[in-house]
């Protein structure tokens, strides 16, 4: 078992378009073959919304403001088993943004209706929370996962308040 607090800072961007919302599909590293938002690692010294716009640029082409940046949740995933699957990470939805989602190297982007979302294709996790953030809740949550990270353990999710003019 490996110490459950080594944990990195990531970001997870979504794009919204009235009923849309952009998924990308993973095609390299962690992840690989999944439906996902666009986002990833904080490097040192950067903060999360900085991380955030760096990652979507670098995925989809886009570029948004950090101010267009609108936090709705806050994820913590935990693995007692392989440090990789240890992250906390920090949920955006984008409302206006410059550009076309376009492909990158890492990821192929493609809009969703709401009622369309693949769940059956992404990460195990995603169906619990992504559901209430879409119709307008703030929540963090907690995710024990198995070993390969297939399976779901446990999990919490609590809805929180917005901070006050947010």
């Amino acid at each position: 078992m490996i110490d459950n607090h080594t944990k990195r800072q990531g970001t997870l961007c979504f794009l919204i378009d009235g009923e849309r919302v952009l998924l990308a599909m993973k095609k390299r590293g962690l992840g690989t073959g999944k439906w996902n938002g666009s986002g990833g690692k904080v490097k040192p010294g950067e903060t999360i919304e900085a991380a955030a716009v760096r990652e979507l640029r670098e995925e989809v082409g886009v570029k948004v403001p950090a101010e267009e940046l609108q936090k709705v949740g806050f994820l913590m995933f935990r693995n007692s088993y392989t440090a990789e699957l240890n992250w906390d990470v920090h949920v955006f939805f984008i409302r206006t943004w410059q550009g076309e989602p376009s492909e990158s190297e890492e990821m192929r982007p493609q809009w969703f209706y709401r009622r369309e979302i693949p769940f059956d294709q992404m990460w195990v996790d995603d169906q619990h929370w992504l559901p209430p953030v879409l119709a307008g809740k703030q929540i963090e949550a907690e995710f024990h996962f198995n070993p390969d990270g297939s399976e779901l353990e446990r999990f919490e999710i609590r809805e929180v308040q917005p901070p006050p003019g947010g």
